[in-house]
């Protein structure tokens, strides 16, 4: 007689969180299918979540900071005007009423997604995905998460990267443990075809997935190429693009106001000292980032899953909401050495100009390409974080694996 299923609540506030979450999700599954499984996504739809349709327990709804308002304290205006308060209210009244159901809990993110699930009473796992030590040299914990990750219905803390879990431990918080980044479990190549010539250093643009940030930061890096074209020979140098499907639905627009010829899923430039081309896909994101000497990049988790295989990245600021000077100053923190902002505020023709000169510089500095290898994979850590924390929360649950 099998036994009755048990059931997990995922709770998270940010797309990122809601990514981590899912991956920890296909994993659980893949190890032991008989599981009950719902989520509460704070920020956004959840899309994450639906994609792999995981019931979701609360109402969702886009705000117009996209979930940044951290950065800029404006943005949390915006998102009050719209709701963000009665929202909250409602998504947490809908995490009480289901929490007695669940046999545990697991709570991605920061303070808010902590809150939550401390405020239930039960069990929970922590997974505090977007903290880390690297940002200051030690966590700052304040009174809130310090209560959360304390409590000793939290029965274990599992960060980012393997600094913050010492630097936890450092604090007295002894169950802190190293759990990764889950996406990085999924970054294999494909074998897709970049149609890339060899020996010839290849430039991957990460404009990010928000739209219409996205393409915004996608037009900047265009006319960052045209810079870049003026320091280096076309034929010295490759572009290729990983963008998400909507902004491969624009690219006729964008290449039209940003003064390109568009072809389908290539946009090209004719210059004095030739054509420059970009070739775009919504499907090659893994194939890109191991295949690229180089990223620009204008994301948050895209370029840290590229760092996490040893690539550097070039940032230069949007408008935001997302990619602003200050999302990209705690990033090169985040990063370190693997990155290089040009600029602070968002970019002027002048920045471009000295982004370009430091993209010429940057892929033929060997000793700087090989140390970001290095770096970068021991700043992260080895891959394996969605079967780690799975593996741990059935292990709380009392479950073997199959």
């Amino acid at each position: 007689m099998s036994s009755p299923s048990k059931r997990i609540l995922f709770i998270s506030n940010g797309h990122g969180e809601d990514n981590h979450s899912s991956y920890v999700i296909e994993t659980l599954l893949q190890l032991y299918p008989h599981l009950d499984l719902a989520a509460m996504p704070i920020v956004g739809e959840g899309n994450a979540y639906r994609r792999l349709n995981i019931p979701i327990i609360g109402p969702t709804q886009n705000m117009p900071s996209g979930g940044f308002s951290y950065i800029n304290r404006l943005r949390l205006l915006t998102d009050l005007k719209a709701g963000l308060v009665g929202l909250t209210w409602k998504q947490l009244q809908a995490v009480w009423q289901y929490a007695p159901s669940c046999d545990l809990i697991m709570a991605t993110g920061d303070t808010v997604s902590q809150g939550f699930a401390y405020s239930t009473g039960y069990p929970y796992v922590s997974f505090i995905s977007c903290l880390s030590a690297l940002y200051e040299g030690t966590l700052n914990i304040g009174p809130f998460i310090g209560t959360f990750l304390r409590s000793p219905r939290c029965l274990t803390v599992f960060t980012r990267d393997p600094y913050t879990a010492k630097d936890l431990r450092n604090q007295g918080i002894n169950k802190a443990q190293f759990g990764g980044i889950p996406s990085l479990d999924k970054l294999e190549p494909t074998g897709k075809d970049l149609q890339l010539q060899a020996d010839v250093p290849m430039i991957a643009l990460l404009p990010g997935s928000r739209l219409p940030e996205a393409i915004r930061n996608f037009k900047l890096q265009l006319n960052l190429i045209l810079e870049i074209i003026k320091v280096m020979s076309p034929e010295t140098i490759q572009f290729r693009a990983a963008l998400v499907p909507k902004v491969m639905q624009e690219l006729e627009g964008i290449a039209s106001s940003e003064g390109w010829q568009y072809h389908p899923n290539k946009l090209t430039y004719k210059s004095e000292k030739g054509t420059v081309e970009v070739l775009c896909y919504s499907d090659a994101f893994n194939d890109i980032l191991h295949n690229c000497t180089l990223m620009l990049g204008m994301a948050g988790l895209a370029v840290d899953q590229g760092i996490a295989l040893g690539k550097p990245v070039i940032q230069v600021p949007g408008e935001g909401p997302q990619f602003t000077y200050e999302f990209a100053e705690a990033q090169t923190r985040l990063i370190g050495s693997c990155a290089q902002t040009i600029g602070t505020g968002p970019a002027t023709s002048e920045t471009l100009r000295e982004a370009a000169k430091c993209v010429a510089k940057t892929v033929v500095d060997k000793t700087y390409l090989d140390e970001c290898m290095e770096k970068g994979k021991a700043r992260f850590g080895p891959p394996g974080a969605s079967g780690r924390i799975a593996r741990f929360l059935l292990k709380s649950l009392g479950i073997n694996e199959e």
